[in-house]
């Protein structure tokens, strides 16, 4: 007859995963999740788009795995859920990553004099090919690790359908005003107030020769413990050397930056000033144009004396570097007046850096330079940069050319970020003399200023005057400044304090990540840079007149009908929507895949304006970010199709999504700024930030370090609902998650393990009773045995905290309750009680009842597991014979709260805790749990004891304790109080000594009144000094012949010293435990009745002649006899004999 309940060889979860998936393919799951809750509440989703020209990595397993856990979640809870795949496809990855393949750089695309010449039409057809290079690996992972979501009808940024949703937005924003064409960094003149064309500052007479006050700075490096520049560290002080010709661009330092394949020296020497130690680094090719050849040490001797003031420097070279090699290695700020918000002081790498003069090491101010600004943000470092009253973010020199002063500036912004003391050096000043009415060329500049004050640092190794080429303005003959401007801009600073204000009603997970992190942002919102000159990606849907007339174009259908009047105007000979048997009005995707609205295809199209003038594309491509921004709209193709689902917020705005913090500037703020300014709403109602993933040291996972986690390798050795489950569970998803493998196997041993075997335990004997589950209880709430009622109420408990938990989008605590419940309370506690109750022979109502219960306990978590590990989930529903095809069909868990009985699980838990405090006694001395001992002693307080007497039978039992005494306060046990100073300390500053010692002295009744009430006052020095329980450690000292132990406010004392009955007792217990193992491995039938031979041996025998009757019933043995026998032989840790067990 075949077994109701299956029971399995071992727990592989691999192997489960390999047949759910093949039971979840067979029986459609996915799609009947969705479909067989038609007409349910719908919980909207949306998938950020990963670019599928990269594999996918470990960190995207965890985002993957939160996000189907809600799904799952909330289809459980009976939700509609769909869920659509989607592909970011434009964007830089994609054009380096095929540049680098062809070997070209953007000069080389559509530049027919180039060599290395393609065509933008050939370049943007690999472009589109690349990109979706590894969309079969990304579906092999979705799939293995069990992630729900629709990869067969997915979103694609690249299709036509897709861009015509982000030109009809865009065209809202250009109705609204809210799209302007603005500025990034360009020539400015400050004595014009005006920005300057590139043929301005070519005019004749604009460059000129002119000598500054120029400044090689010393940067002083930090190194991290495990550091491996150990040769920077040996000699004073290490430093970069850098240099610059505007010393007043040193305020806006937020990097330094090398060429990667540029020689630099590490070189031991002496400040020319100071004649301090110093080491520095700098290009191998610019050495001698600070320390001259004469000077250098080569033999290896000791390094000689330097005086300040001595023509000759000697010098020792002592590492070589490529520029790579340097980069990430960080500084201290040069001039520490203004914190950066974000990323700084690192070096980074740049291509333009050259050996031609200075140090080759450029000094980066991203706000002051194009290429500065180029290289930080490529490599994330933010600008140096000032928000002033209006809450606008700028540079650190104003719209005059000179220093903001405090005055200007938002008084929050200077509270956190400015060192004012340092910043009233120099603001104010102009930062070219030109610039101030009241001073001349006679008068000492800013840039000296800043030279000499660096110099009385000792952060300047090198001050001298140099003669440049420099630009002025051809209108007042006054120099130009480098200065954020010239773009198509989106003007998000004008809906900013909407945005602030719906960002509010978001839940946030972490909170501090939208109020810090992103409102922040918010509230310091600068306009969105829209404009990417770059090949592959959205146009920009504006044509231009050369007088300015423009038009912004929201559709195919409008380009069509603009390109019909070009035709009849002359401008085009045809039109080439037509040509290729584009439709107007029909949506079939086949219609839409005949034309191509990409470059070059749109610059070919050229409009006729209002006036009768032609009009040309704006050759600018739109951010990427405004693409995946707009993908809630443009995925279902709005507003041309599926209008209703965004106007009657059936798919907008979504419930929940998640990425990486990475993305709060990135996918979180384009969803979010899009929403506001077109819609007034949010885009999203929830959502977690998740931190990185790192290596098990806490490192940065990089293929060049060699620590990077396969996730296929991972799901194939432990199983996908292990990798799962340990991601979320193992820290909260919004801190980094330092993955370690082992961690990994933990999670399967521990909590699959043991979920396996507490299955595998119940099937065992059910199968033997012929256990039926029954939809209807037999057996009353009632009238079970307290330990059923205590475990059903945990379980609803649970439930309880399980939903309130993934109702707040926590799913680490959700997870860490059901993790501890399955082994704690289930497991560890449940079940090993109440072995006893299967064993016997018939049904009995206490046996049934212990059934039920087991039974509901097992079904509920594999329900309330389902969303965390679906396959084993589904594995285990189906084995206990589920009545859905899958778990995942079935309705997520209820409370029964008529079940919940918290005053008995307060008794429970108190049990528990006091057993696991003696246990831990126990191990302390190293005697087993099958030892008896005579008692324990525990000085309870009257809420303590209460719940103690309810189980103290079940206490002594746990803990093999003869008898359980209660002390009063002040009794046999001694109490000491500890402080902890690093809460105390801050709390009571210098009165800490003093306050140490009044603890120290507290007697027992003070203690006692300590414990009670939660606080004592205590004089100190005439003043009364209130001490919290909290701020301090109470430890009971051990006695003679007794063990103490503490837990929060509750003591527990084990006496120690056996008797010679009680280690009778003790041996008895442990001749059953290895006859039980011999029964276990022999192969009998757990109903099996044995005889037993036990080899002679003196305490044996007493234990046998003291406590045979106990042995027989344990073993279900008829007959012990003491002889010798050629049985097994068995370790009874100080001696071994052979025990020899027959069938009776």
């Amino acid at each position: 007859m075949s077994k109701r309940f299956a029971e399995h060889s071992g727990l592989n979860l691999t192997q489960v995963n390999n047949d759910i998936l093949q039971t979840w393919k067979e029986k459609d799951i996915f799609l009947r999740s969705i479909k067989e809750r038609e007409g349910c509440p719908q919980f909207v989703f949306y998938e950020g788009p990963p670019s599928a020209n990269g594999h996918p990595g470990i960190h995207h397993v965890l985002a993957r795995s939160i996000k189907d856990t809600f799904n799952r979640y909330k289809t459980m809870r009976g939700y509609q859920v769909y869920r659509k795949a989607g592909w970011d496809t434009h964007g830089l990855p994609v054009e380096l990553g095929v540049e680098k393949e062809l070997g070209i750089t953007k000069a080389d695309i559509d530049n027919k004099e180039s060599e290395r010449y393609i065509s933008t039409e050939d370049y943007n057809r690999k472009c589109r090919e690349n990109v979706m290079m590894y969309t079969a690996e990304w579906r092999e992972l979705t799939e293995k690790m069990g992630y729900f979501v629709d990869l067969d009808h997915p979103y694609i940024t690249y299709d036509n359908k897709y861009i015509e949703t982000l030109w009809w937005l865009l065209k809202q924003f250009y109705q609204k005003g809210l799209l302007y064409k603005g500025y990034t960094i360009q020539p400015y003149s400050p004595a014009a107030g005006t920005g300057l064309s590139s043929h301005e500052l070519n005019q004749p007479g604009c460059y000129r020769d002119v000598k500054d006050t120029t400044c090689t700075a010393m940067f002083k490096m930090k190194f991290s413990e495990d550091s491996e520049f150990s040769e920077l560290k040996k000699w004073g002080t290490a430093y970069f050397l850098a240099w610059t010709t505007t010393p007043w661009t040193l305020a806006a330092n937020s990097a330094l930056c090398v060429g990667p394949k540029i020689d630099y020296v590490a070189v031991q020497t002496y400040n020319p000033y100071t004649a301090d130690k110093v080491t520095i680094v700098l290009a191998e090719a610019r050495l001698n144009a600070y320390l001259p050849v004469e000077g250098a040490i080569t033999d290896g001797g000791e390094l000689p004396e330097y005086k300040k003031g001595e023509k000759l420097i000697p010098y020792r070279v002592v590492a070589r570097y490529k520029g790579i090699d340097l980069v990430g290695m960080e500084y201290e700020q040069l001039m520490p007046a203004i914190k950066p918000m974000g990323d700084a002081f690192k070096v980074i790498p740049g291509d333009y850096v050259t050996t031609d003069d200075g140090a080759g090491i450029v000094h980066i101010a991203p706000n002051f330079g194009a290429d500065d600004a180029f290289v930080a943000k490529k490599a994330g470092i933010c600008p140096i940069v000032l928000i002033d009253k209006k809450g606008a973010e700028r540079p650190v020199v104003d719209l005059q050319g000179k220093y903001f002063v405090i005055e200007d500036l938002d008084p929050d912004f200077v509270k956190k970020y400015v060192n004012v003391d340092e910043w009233n050096k120099f603001a104010g000043r102009y930062v070219k003399n030109a610039y101030d009415e009241t001073l001349t060329d006679k008068d000492e500049t800013l840039d000296i200023s800043i030279c000499m004050d660096l110099k009385a640092q000792n952060k300047v190794f090198k001050i001298e005057k140099h003669v440049h080429n420099y630009p002025h303005c051809w209108r007042t003959d006054k120099p130009v400044l480098y200065y954020p401007l010239d773009s198509w801009f989106i003007k998000s600073s004008a809906c900013k304090e909407r945005m602030s204000e719906l960002n509010k009603t978001i839940n946030w997970q972490p909170e501090s990540t939208g109020t810090g992190r992103f409102g922040n942002w918010l509230d310091n919102l600068n306009d969105w840079n829209l404009s990417r000159s770059r090949f592959w990606g959205t146009p920009l849907p504006i044509w231009r007149s050369e007088d300015g007339e423009e038009i912004c174009i929201g559709s195919v259908e409008e380009l069509y009908n603009e390109i019909e009047k070009s035709v009849k105007a002359g401008f085009m000979t045809s039109n080439p929507l037509k040509d290729n048997g584009f439709v107007p009005g029909n949506m079939t995707q086949e219609n839409y895949d005949k034309i191509d609205l990409h470059r070059p295809y749109v610059d070919y199209i050229i409009l006729v304006s209002e006036s009768g003038k032609p009009m040309k594309r704006e050759s600018d491509l739109i951010d990427v970010w405004f693409d995946s921004g707009s993908m809630p709209y443009a995925q279902i193709h709005y507003p041309f199709e599926n209008k209703d689902a965004i106007d009657k917020h059936t798919a907008f705005p979504c419930d929940f999504i998640n990425e990486g913090v990475d993305q709060t500037r990135g996918w979180f703020f384009t969803l979010h700024a899009i929403a506001t300014m077109i819609f007034d709403s949010v885009a999203f109602k929830n959502v977690i930030s998740s931190g990185l993933v790192l290596d098990a040291k806490g490192n940065k996972m990089s293929k060049h370090v060699g620590n990077v986690v396969n996730p296929f390798d991972m799901i194939e050795k432990y199983g996908s609902d292990a990798v799962r489950l340990y991601m979320m569970t193992n820290s909260e998803p919004w801190d980094n998650l330092k993955f370690d493998p082992e961690g990994v196997d933990e999670i399967r041993r521990k909590f699959f393990g043991t979920l396996y075997n507490t299955y595998s335990f119940f099937a065992l004997y059910a199968n033997v009773d012929g256990y039926e589950p029954v939809k209807s209880v037999t057996v009353q709430q009632q009238t079970r045995p307290e330990i059923d009622r205590w475990i059903l109420s945990s379980l609803n408990t649970l439930i309880k905290k399980v939903t309130a938990e993934l109702d707040n989008y926590d799913p680490t605590r959700a997870g860490r309750l059901i993790d501890a419940f399955v082994n704690d309370d289930l497991s560890n506690w449940y079940v090993r009680l109440n072995r006893k109750r299967f064993w016997g022979k018939e049904m009995s109502d206490d046996k049934r009842s212990a059934y039920e219960t087991l039974y509901t306990c097992l079904m509920t978590v594999s329900k309330l597991l389902a969303p965390f590990a679906p396959f084993y989930a589904d594995q285990l529903y189906k084995d206990l014979g589920g009545e859905k095809d899958s778990v995942h069909l079935d309705a997520f868990p209820v409370a029964d709260d008529s079940v919940i009985d918290l005053d008995l699980e307060a008794r429970m838990e108190m049990a528990q805790k006091i057993t696991s405090m003696v246990l831990a006694l126990r191990r302390k001395v190293n005697i087993k749990v099958r030892q008896p001992l005579p008692s324990m002693m525990i000085p309870a307080t009257d809420e303590q004891r209460k719940h103690i007497e309810a189980v103290k039978d079940l206490i002594m039992n746990e803990v093999n304790v003869k008898e359980l005494k209660f002390v009063e306060g002040a009794g046999i046990l001694v109490k000491k109080v500890k402080c902890n100073f690093r809460v105390m300390g801050k709390k009571f500053g210098k009165q800490m000594k003093a306050v140490a010692a009044a603890v120290d002295a507290l007697t027992q009744e003070q203690i006692a009144e300590l414990e009670t009430n939660g606080a004592i006052n205590i004089d100190i020095e005439g003043n009364a000094i209130t001490v919290e329980l909290a701020d301090v450690e109470i430890i009971s000292e051990d006695i003679p012949g007794w063990l103490v132990a503490n837990e929060g406010n509750l003591t527990v004392a084990l006496e120690v010293e056996l008797t010679e009955e009680l280690k009778q007792e003790g041996m008895a217990r442990e001749i059953i435990n290895r006859v039980q193992n011999i029964r276990k491995d022999s192969g009998l039938e757990i109903t099996d009745r044995i005889q037993i031979t036990i080899a002679p041996h003196e305490e044996v025998k007493k234990a046998v002649v003291g406590y045979g009757d106990y042995i027989k019933t344990q073993v279900l043995a008829d007959n012990i006899i003491i002889a010798e026998n050629e049985g097994v032989e068995v370790d009874f840790d100080e001696f071994k004999l052979n025990i020899q067990i027959t069938k009776s």
